[in-house]
């Protein structure tokens, strides 16, 4: 099968921050595919909501197998292992209520493939004007890969 590169955002500002980001990158590993490149974790306000718990961010970069759907199905489900709550977005406004989380898994870039469909947005859309998914995602990418 053919290999890709995927490129994916981590936050979490719930529970031990560090032991959720490290145990979703394991769960990344075992179930996306084999992690090349991990970033630092960094600190970080909240984006879009106001809280008192502050982010832990980091990126990873991935070798996969799998289509982009199945990354993304499988992020999720990594998210509802490791405790996410389900943020809301109604189809109508296509607004998101974004709120404290334990973990939140972003496909960032997967190989240099545009996907545009409702549920499913690569590169994601609002990643340039986030310095908590830029600053770790410009630690471990590779120059062609923007």
């Amino acid at each position: 099968m053919t290999k890709h590169q995927v490129y994916l955002g981590l936050g979490s500002n719930l529970g031990n921050r560090e032991a959720v980001l490290l145990q979703a990158i394991k769960l990344i590993d075992e179930r996306v595919g084999q992690v090349l490149r991990r970033s630092s974790f960094i600190e970080t306000e909240p984006w879009g909501f106001e809280s008192d718990n502050k982010f832990l961010n980091a990126a990873v970069c991935c070798e996969t197998e799998l289509s982009p759907r199945q990354v993304l199905q499988t992020t999720q489900q990594i998210e509802r292992d490791l405790g996410k709550r389900k943020c809301h977005a109604t189809k109508r406004q296509k607004t998101i209520n974004y709120q404290d989380r334990p973990i939140d898994i972003d496909i960032l870039l997967y190989d240099d493939l545009i996907v545009d469909e409702p549920d499913l947005k690569i590169p994601h859309p609002l990643m340039h004007q986030r310095e908590f998914v830029m600053r770790p995602l410009n630690e471990i990418r590779e120059p062609q890969s923007l």
